[in-house]
């Protein structure tokens, strides 16, 4: 067995019983933690974030068994004095983090350094409505339409269905016509 080191202390025994308040009643004090959040400089974007995890704290400690408070307290007293507490720490933690000392707010992140990646927004919406126009026409208009996108050729296309070469064009064609009729109808 290990034995304590000269001099060193035992933390302290607790004084009073441990309570279990109901997570309805941290909830309705609230207030307490926002106004302590709102004093200690929180962010409002990041408020709601830094909110729940003092709730989530509080909550956690009282499965513990760690809310002990002194018996001759107002329960609420001692309940809003207990959740002042755990704000006042997380808002700490919150302002001293390196990610809210270094967060760098831009429009574009990374922007100024290189090109956008990937499709724009107005090009994914155009891509949508070529697919919801592809999905109304009829199934072999789809078909011939998406054979085009086949690593094989029209004319093994068209073998593999047992039709002409030529008529697996025509119907290509008239596929194609139709598509652009109806993005045409939509766009006016």
């Amino acid at each position: 067995m290990k034995r304590p080191r000269k001099g060193a202390r035992r933390p302290p025994a607790a004084r009073h019983r441990s309570l279990r308040p109901t997570i309805q009643a941290i909830l309705a004090e609230r207030s307490v933690i926002l106004a302590v959040l709102i004093a200690s400089g929180v962010a409002s974007r990041d408020r709601a974030d830094v909110e729940q995890q003092v709730l989530m704290g509080a909550w956690r400690s009282v499965r513990r068994g760690m809310y002990r408070p002194d018996s001759a307290d107002d329960t609420r007293k001692a309940l809003r004095k207990w959740l002042y507490g755990i704000s006042w720490r997380k808002a700490g933690h919150y302002i001293t983090s390196a990610w809210v000392r270094r967060a760098v707010l831009h429009a574009q992140p990374l922007g100024w350094l290189r090109e956008p990646v990937g499709p724009s927004l107005e090009a994914q919406l155009q891509a949508r409505e070529v697919l919801e126009a592809l999905a109304s026409l009829p199934p072999w208009q789809a078909e011939a339409l998406l054979s085009v996108d086949d690593p094989e050729s029209l004319v093994a296309y068209a073998k593999r269905r047992g039709m002409n070469p030529s008529s697996a064009a025509s119907r290509l064609r008239i596929a194609r016509e139709a598509l652009a009729l109806r993005l045409k109808r939509w766009h006016r």
